[in-house]
């Protein structure tokens, strides 16, 4: 899987990468380029952040392990999550809580996970992600109104993947 990342929008939604940002904008990108980094080594996935507005410092945020990508203004990175999911279609899983993102990726036949989502799977140990036997229910559930959505079924298998490292 290619996970493509919307920087700010998931640095925006964690405390802890927040508190990073309101130091500077570039600790908020290195602490979440870490966060990817450890990632990519506990999950042997790739990821792609993308962020809003050219780079105006040295150095690589990714230390070689994730890559980034700064969108060209006038394009966003919401414009250039858009484009990089429609070339990789259904190997592609994109991580915004932009509702318009999400829905452009699974137009374009990728998954789409939500920021919230994708930091609590990726910050969870193993064992959180595995499921407890008792917690299952002894009768299935019947009829479609009580199965998720195809998106949603979706979203929980790239997400395991993470959690279950």
């Amino acid at each position: 899987m290619h996970w493509m990342v919307d920087g700010y929008n998931v640095i925006r939604r964690d405390p802890a990468l927040a508190s990073h940002e309101a130091r500077s904008i570039e600790a908020g990108r290195d602490a979440l380029c870490r966060l990817l980094a450890r990632a990519v080594r506990e999950s042997g996935e790739t990821f792609t952040v993308v962020f809003d507005g050219a780079r105006r410092t040295g150095g690589d945020p990714g230390g070689g392990r994730v890559q980034v990508i700064f969108s060209r203004p006038p394009a966003s990175a919401d414009d250039e999550l858009r484009r990089l999911a429609a070339a990789v279609r259904e190997g592609a899983v994109v991580v915004s809580s932009d509702r318009a993102v999400q829905d452009a990726a699974r137009r374009a036949g990728a998954v789409a996970v939500s920021a919230e989502a994708f930091l609590e799977a990726v910050e969870s140990t193993p064992d959180e992600g595995a499921e407890d036997p008792d917690d299952v229910e002894d009768e299935p559930r019947r009829g479609p109104s009580h199965r998720r959505s195809r998106e949603a079924r979706a979203a929980e298998r790239v997400l395991r993947r993470l959690r279950n490292r």
